[in-house]
């Protein structure tokens, strides 16, 4: 797989190859431990966007002020090759992804040094290494939303597969295939209902000239605008065009007993082997999953936290009720030589 990725790596999210090598676990770094005395930088890599991810890091430097804590984002491909390719001389402290699949790829090129954070015992263990090389910070779902002014209760899809339908044509928008949540949805639909009926699926997105955009926030924006009746997203996008005041609804697909059910993902968090403010970069994990640091992602971004016992945002759907698709992150990985070889297939953007 390695040297297959090789040539489109700016495009790519995941590299697969050896295992990691065994490192050792340091003490939790508590902000008890440390009152205000972490100084230096912190540099934080990010697939983010900056607006998502900004309040936090502006609340930890808030209660660490001696420390600059300093930003590099872009796309979750971008940001994993850099650090591939600066992995004999790190330049990061801290990588915060998207989805979990490229936390495992990494974690398996060696570029993550494990840690358990305080609370990390708290922490689904769904959403983490079982070396503790990543850790996963919040939840989201794959949903489909909708203009209200432009469709109507007794046509909405049920179903992603419903997105092919030809009544849809033209008046869908979704991200494209660099996006790092489009792209682990494929890899899940891949182990959830078989390669042919994923293929069969994207091209019948093709088919139904589905416009791509480059992230989910131009997709929402459209779809609030009232340019599409439907937009694939992450459930929080919703939640934010419904704050600007669209006429938005939700829709959470492929809830009925024969279909494959809610496709759910998690953005991660890790420190690079060979940080070079170890210190700060272990407080900062511990500030992620704090209750604090959970419930500015809760409160702010409309995300589902991991960390039990923290609220969800007043106006967010609880998932207790939703029927969720049975992913196994392991098989998914390795579903990502066949995503890539579909989206080329089905000429996705």
């Amino acid at each position: 797989m390695l040297h297959k990725l090789l040539p489109v790596l700016a495009a790519l999210t995941l590299i697969l190859s050896a295992c990691a090598g065994s490192t050792s676990q340091p003490d939790p770094i508590s902000s008890n431990e440390n009152g205000n005395t972490l100084s230096g930088k912190l540099i934080v890599y990010s697939g983010r966007s900056e607006p998502l991810i900004q309040p936090v890091l502006a609340a930890f430097q808030a209660k660490y002020p001696q420390l600059e804590v300093l930003l590099k984002s872009g796309s979750n491909s971008q940001m994993a090759n850099t650090l591939l390719e600066e992995k004999a001389n790190p330049q990061a402290d801290v990588f915060i992804t998207t989805e979990v699949f490229t936390a495992h790829a990494l974690s398996q090129e060696g570029v993550f040094q494990s840690y358990e954070p305080v609370g990390y015992q708290n922490l689904p263990d769904a959403y983490k290494a079982g070396d503790a090389s990543w850790i996963g910070l919040t939840q989201r779902m794959r949903v489909i939303m909708y203009n209200k002014d432009l469709v109507s209760q007794d046509e909405l899809p049920a179903s992603m597969f419903d997105l092919t339908d030809p009544k849809w044509k033209g008046q869908i928008a979704a991200a494209g295939s660099t996006n790092a949540s489009m792209q682990a949805q494929i890899a899940s639909m891949i182990q959830l209902v078989g390669q042919e009926q994923t293929e069969a699926w994207l091209n019948g997105l093709m088919d139904n000239e589905v416009t791509f955009f480059g992230g989910h926030s131009d997709v929402r924006k459209a779809v609030g605008a009232g340019e599409f009746k439907l937009g694939l997203v992450n459930h929080y996008y919703y939640y934010l065009q419904l704050a600007e005041g669209s006429n938005v609804g939700i829709i959470y697909p492929d809830q009925a007993t024969d279909e494959m059910g809610i496709i759910s993902n998690a953005t991660t968090a890790a420190i690079i082997k060979g940080s070079r403010n170890p210190n700060a970069a272990r407080a900062f994990l511990d500030f992620l999953v704090s209750t604090e640091g959970q419930k500015i992602f809760a409160e702010g971004n409309y995300e589902y936290p991991l960390l039990n016992g923290v609220a969800l945002h007043p106006d967010l759907e609880p998932t207790d009720g939703l029927r969720k698709a049975n992913i196994e992150l392991t098989q998914v990985v390795n579903h990502f030589d066949t995503t890539f070889d579909l989206i080329d297939m089905a000429n996705l953007p």
